[in-house]
């Protein structure tokens, strides 16, 4: 139960997250952000680790957790942040939604891989919802420009769904990596020596690609506006990768990816608040959404636990629950 409260926690700080990445990318570029959020990162969690025994933690890590916890970051605040900002900037934060959603595909195959799961009738309901939404989204397309250009901006759906899956990479290969560098003893300082590692690994690369860009004169072109929503951005993206790590410290992956997809809700929530007039929002867009969240929940939360609670008999059950692979 704490495991899903704190994954419900780091949901609610993503999705407002998502909001000010919004309003962050309509004036800057992407790399100019993620020059902002991630390396302001590590000094959040330097502090967090102070309070939280992390750097004793770290004094008993063995080189492998280092190791996956540094790819960690840069597979999640690099490749999938990166996706998922150009993603935004090119569709919206609402419209690049569905395809993010893939991310739990990935999850799904890789636990298939390597963690030896199953796949059952259910999982591959969920697999055919979460492959609808992004369809939804492409088959509206003409009518979603229409809305977008009445707004003040195209959406671009090649890149769009191209960083999109980039960013469904990203997320769904980080969650396995954070897994192995936690190991079956990981605790909650573990967690946040975790985060600490992950955000300084990522902030190495990050500088390091800012400076092949020209440094200081490539961020002088950032906005005072577009800086302001990333530094607040910095802060929330903070708080939700907290809250992320440590509910994978307490809880399994399969209960922390479904109850954190709830985002996707809350980045409808305060899209719609903070957004209105940057993003699309109508009946089917909202739907798309919606489809791909339930393929999520079908593909990510415990088979026999879900059809219970939804009254189905044992014998059905039995038979929708059985592993095809």
């Amino acid at each position: 139960m704490f495991g899903a409260l704190l994954a419900f926690a780091s949901a609610a700080f993503f999705g407002l997250n998502n909001a000010t990445v919004r309003r962050g990318v309509l004036k800057s570029t992407v790399l100019q952000g993620m020059a902002i959020t991630v390396p302001l990162g590590v000094p959040i969690f330097a502090v967090f680790a102070l309070f939280m025994g992390g750097y004793g933690a770290l004094a008993d890590w063995e080189m492998a957790s280092w190791a996956w916890m540094s790819l960690a970051g840069v597979v999640h605040f690099v490749v999938g942040r990166y996706g998922n900002y150009r993603a935004t900037q090119a569709l919206g934060a609402t419209l690049s939604t569905p395809v993010q959603q893939l991310s739990i595909l990935i999850a799904l195959l890789l636990a298939f891989l390597f963690l030896g799961e199953t796949v059952n009738l259910v999982n591959l309901f969920g697999i055919a919802l979460v492959m609808v939404g992004p369809m939804v989204v492409l088959r509206r397309r003409k009518s979603n420009t229409a809305a977008a250009r009445a707004k003040g901006f195209e959406p671009d759906y090649l890149p769009g769904f191209f960083w999109g899956f980039i960013c469904a990479l990203g997320y769904g290969t980080s969650p396995l990596l954070i897994s192995l560098g936690l190991g079956a003893d990981g605790g909650l300082s573990d967690s946040v020596a975790g985060v600490l590692v992950s955000y300084t690994a990522a902030s190495v690369v990050v500088i390091a690609l800012v400076t092949v860009m020209g440094g200081r004169a490539y961020m002088g072109g950032l906005g005072q506006e577009s800086g302001k929503w990333f530094v607040i951005s910095t802060f929330l993206v903070a708080m939700s990768q907290l809250f992320r790590y440590l509910a994978l410290a307490v809880a399994p992956v399969s209960v922390v990816v479904p109850v954190q997809r709830l985002s996707v809700v809350f980045r409808l929530i305060f899209n719609g608040m903070i957004n209105r007039d940057h993003e699309v929002f109508d009946r089917w867009v909202v739907l798309s959404v919606l489809i791909a969240l339930i393929g999520v929940i079908a593909l990510s939360v415990d088979t026999d636990l879900l059809l219970g609670w939804l009254g189905f008999s044992a014998g059905l059950i039995e038979t929708l629950a059985r592993p095809l692979v």
